[in-house]
């Protein structure tokens, strides 16, 4: 990251932003919404948690011999914590879920809850990806493994040409490898871009992983062996089951939005500069599917609208497909693109054709 000041420009397409905003607003005030979530999030709250707790407990009680059986709670358990991420944690850390900041805290830490840790993602995702999307050496998303090639900006070698087919691979071990190193790695980096406040703060941050991971092993690998010992096998494959399943969902769902043919990936000039408005930068680097599939849109917490997400993120999920509406019809009228695929299926074939291009 050679700055982490990126500028747009203020005054190309202001009219369409300032529309845009007014109407979004509109909407809320002049039917009595609030931003923030409702009873059906509330909801979608316990039932997540409920999803990823109650295998658990399963699990623990050492009553399930099947072996089929107790590596489908593991499986189950996948769901659960790709829906407290996708649903309940991610709108927190944005704050958007209530208009209480200790409630977005608290909801936002769960986070640490499935391994991950609720002060990074706030760096990664919030301030390095939302700030720069898809601008490469700024996005952090971008950043991966070397054999990874994401960003036509990025420097290309010759394995990169099979990368479509064992990216899925690399895809599988995301939130492992969040539960594990990268978010060490991650810290130190943001640390000397200066996303920190102080020396101090960054060795405090540093403890709290450490806390917070030996928390998680501890609790959801060495407890279960400790009381159920004679499954020892089974509760480590189900482990990196639970594992392995989520990170394919998680980076499905997150790499088809913005890994995608239709979508741009800016350069900035030598003053660091980007010559388009901020809004508009993220239409044009963002890309929504599946729209009209409720379920889908339930159980990725509305993460299938990308678009609204990246122009609203103050805006909890449940209101997406509403002002999706008013999205859509405010780019129609000012000529700006929208991208968005029919289906899931389709967007996914399109990212692996995206990775097949880059590699190329």
């Amino acid at each position: 990251m050679k700055n982490k000041t990126i500028r747009f420009s203020r005054k190309l397409d202001a009219d369409f932003a300032k529309e845009l905003r007014s109407n979004v607003n509109s909407y809320f005030k002049d039917n009595n919404i609030s931003i923030h979530a409702n009873f059906g999030m509330k909801f979608k709250t316990l039932f997540m948690l409920a999803l990823y707790l109650t295998p658990f407990g399963f699990i623990l009680s050492g009553t399930v011999e099947n072996t089929w059986v107790f590596l489908g709670l593991w499986l189950v358990m996948a769901f659960g914590m790709s829906g407290i991420g996708l649903s309940i944690m991610h709108d927190a850390n944005h704050g958007s879920y209530s208009s209480n900041p200790k409630v977005n805290k608290v909801l936002g830490h769960l986070v640490n809850l499935v391994g991950g840790n609720a002060i990074n993602w706030q760096l990664q995702h919030n301030v390095l990806h939302h700030s720069f999307t898809n601008i490469e050496g700024y996005d952090e998303d971008l950043d991966s493994l070397p054999i990874l090639r994401f960003s036509p900006n990025k420097k290309q070698l010759k394995i990169q040409r099979f990368q479509f087919i064992y990216a899925w691979f690399f895809y599988a071990l995301l939130t492992l490898s969040w539960a594990t190193i990268k978010e060490f790695f991650q810290i130190k980096r943001f640390h000397s871009y200066g996303l920190t406040k102080s020396d101090e703060q960054y060795k405090k941050i540093m403890i709290g992983l450490v806390f917070w991971k030996l928390f998680y092993f501890g609790y959801l690998l060495a407890l279960p062996i400790l009381l159920v010992p004679e499954r020892t096998g089974l509760i480590v494959a189900g482990f990196f089951l639970m594992h392995f399943v989520a990170g394919v969902i998680l980076s499905s769902i997150f790499q088809s939005a913005h890994v995608m043919p239709e979508c741009e990936f800016s350069v900035p000039d030598e003053n660091n500069t980007v010559d388009r408005n901020s809004m508009v930068h993220q239409l044009m680097t963002t890309c929504n599917f599946a729209q009209k599939n409720k379920a889908l849109t339930w159980f990725v917490g509305g993460l299938n609208y990308q678009v609204e997400h990246h122009l609203f993120p103050n805006i909890c999920h449940v209101h997406y497909p509403k002002i999706s509406e008013i999205v859509k019809e405010t780019t129609e009228k000012y000529n700006i693109p929208y991208y968005s695929h029919k289906t899931f299926a389709a967007a996914v074939k399109q990212h692996g054709k995206m990775l097949y291009d880059l590699g190329r």
